[in-house]
């Protein structure tokens, strides 16, 4: 008898570790998103009858004011749609380079690199794209008054956030880089504990304004001049006339098949969608699913793949408004089996003898990322970002809200690494107006014709291979989405060369690793990614997966 009750204890706690792999799940709509807040005002807004795109605005507005590490009015980003009759397309929201920037801005006499000089302060700044972008996306598809959308956002600040223990920590950690980006103190210069409320009275003006004037408010009007008298008075280079040519773009997606699923991600100047194809596409032949997830020939085979992908990135891609960029080319099967040849699973290759391919001819963790489906069937997936955390520290206390560091994610020199140690050659040199090449990747999956997956991921460099290894997990290894968002990542990117692994990652494997050449580092690696996904199950509900690594949420109806 007593051996029949531990079996049952057994059983019972087996099922009960079961049920924990999944995430929340709904029947009609969902938004997974870096706060609950944000989650739960764009749900409102759906359960009002506002749809996918009405929830986009909503969401975005709110992230601004409950997550100022990197959701934003000051920053850009990007967005992936699919609507409920299969149309797909994106919006690049991306920032620009002002017009007086150059080549060699943040270079000394003798071409050294000025230390900081592209991640703070002023020079730090690209023109912000958020609010043309949501402007954008309501113009074409919102259905409920923008004034309902901006509206939550509004009372949000001025009813407060309550800071979480990581916001506290973050806050706390970045104090004295506020006060020398800003040559002063601003009001989020304190101690912060977990519990306490931060009132953004400021943002809320702004959002006012906004809500009472339109896009121009940003572009042309009051909030424009205080931006710009801030930046100024900071010796920043960017102008009224940087504002007001600023413009977001809708852009062909890229989208491929990887094993008949339909893949849906970011074209350029995100080089997201080109590096998860190349990804997935040269690992496609070996048949990823026979190995064991996160085994030595797991690891190896992403490995090698990434850093083939990385080393293409550095040399290929930039804004395409401004560089040719043989895309065609690097995600056609025959050029990446060219470039797979020389894998081999009895040793690793080095990133000194894998540069980027040959063509014959041409054809952080401090964004944020927020997947929603509707209960129409829309999806739409967004990635938007100040680049670092509080990006150039750039605060503008009039107007409440930080502004972003997007131009260090140009090459401020050939070969110099940005801050995500990312290289880059000419294709993604500064020039004025034009936008800097980024990792963002929102994505969509379809299969059989039908809406899989939604998901993207913060992260900097780390996105692309967050976002692979997710797609990975649920369809080579049948994972829920809770269970796939949850489990240890690894990331290598061409140069440094080594493979990053989370802490909790089994360790068991690195020996061997390390035995055919590869280099391991845990050194500074807490978190990479933090993605928020929607998985559409076989009988239609909705499963969120939202990121323990950091406050995610997911919310739905």
């Amino acid at each position: 008898m007593k051996k029949i009750i531990i079996f049952l204890i057994f059983l019972l706690l087996i099922q009960c570790k079961q049920k924990q792999k999944h995430g929340l799940i709904t029947v009609k709509a969902m938004v997974v998103s870096a706060r609950k807040e944000a989650g739960k005002i764009g749900t409102d807004i759906m359960k009002k009858g506002g749809n996918a795109f009405d929830a986009m605005i909503a969401t975005h507005l709110a992230l601004a004011v409950a997550y100022p590490f990197a959701g934003n009015l000051g920053g850009g980003g990007f967005m992936v749609y699919r609507t409920k009759d299969g149309k797909t397309g994106s919006l690049d929201f991306r920032e620009k380079a002002p017009l007086k920037a150059h080549r060699n801005m943040y270079l000394d006499s003798l071409d050294n690199v000025i230390p900081d000089k592209s991640l703070l302060g002023a020079n730090a700044v690209g023109v912000p794209g958020s609010v043309a972008g949501l402007y954008k996306v309501h113009q074409k598809f919102g259905t409920l008054p923008f004034k309902e959308l901006i509206q939550p956002a509004i009372d949000l600040a001025k009813k407060g956030v309550v800071v979480t223990k990581k916001q506290a920590k973050a806050l706390n950690k970045y104090r004295k880089l506020f006060f020398k980006a800003n040559k002063r103190k601003i009001f989020l210069d304190k101690e912060w504990k977990e519990g306490d409320t931060i009132k953004y009275i400021k943002l809320a003006e702004t959002l006012e304004r906004i809500r009472d004037n339109g896009k121009d408010e940003f572009y042309k009007g009051k909030t424009a001049d205080l931006l710009i008298a801030y930046l100024q008075n900071l010796d920043g280079i960017m102008t009224k006339e940087d504002l007001e040519k600023y413009q977001a773009k809708w852009r062909k997606p890229i989208e491929f098949t990887y094993k008949n699923n339909k893949i849906i991600s970011m074209s350029l100047p995100s080089s997201g969608g080109i590096c998860i194809a190349q990804i997935l596409k040269s690992i496609e032949p070996f048949h990823i699913e026979q190995y064991k997830h996160n085994s030595v020939k797991y690891v190896q085979l992403l490995t090698e793949a990434e850093r083939r992908a990385f080393a293409d990135r550095a040399h290929y891609l930039g804004d395409s408004d401004f560089v040719k960029v043989p895309i065609d080319s690097l995600i056609s099967d025959k050029y990446l089996a060219r470039r797979m040849k020389s894998f081999s699973f009895e040793r690793a290759n080095t990133s000194k003898e894998i540069s980027y391919g040959k063509i014959a001819g041409y054809e952080s963790n401090e964004t944020t990322h927020y997947s929603i489906v509707d209960s129409f069937g829309n999806a739409v997936s967004v990635t938007t970002t100040l680049n670092g955390a509080y990006g150039s520290k750039v605060f503008v206390p009039e107007l409440g809200f930080f502004l972003n560091n997007e131009m260090d994610d140009f090459s401020i020199k050939p070969g110099f690494p940005n801050m995500f140690g990312l290289v880059g050659a000419e294709a993604n040199a500064v020039a004025p107006e034009k936008r800097m090449l980024s990792s963002m990747s929102p994505t969509i999956v379809e299969e059989n014709g039908k809406l899989k997956m939604v998901l993207g991921s913060p992260g900097g460099s780390t996105i692309i291979t967050s976002v692979t290894q997710n797609i990975l997990n649920v369809l080579e290894y049948k994972m829920p989405m809770q269970e796939a968002v949850s489990k240890p990542r690894f990331h290598h990117q061409w140069l440094p060369d080594n493979i990053k692994f989370e802490p909790n990652f089994d360790k068991s494997i690195f020996p061997k690793l390390e035995k055919l050449g590869y280099k391991i580092d845990q050194s500074n690696a807490p978190v990479i990614g933090k993605v928020d996904a929607i998985l559409v199950l076989p009988n239609g509900k909705l499963e969120g997966g939202a990121d323990p690594r950091g406050d995610d949420s997911a919310v739905g109806f």
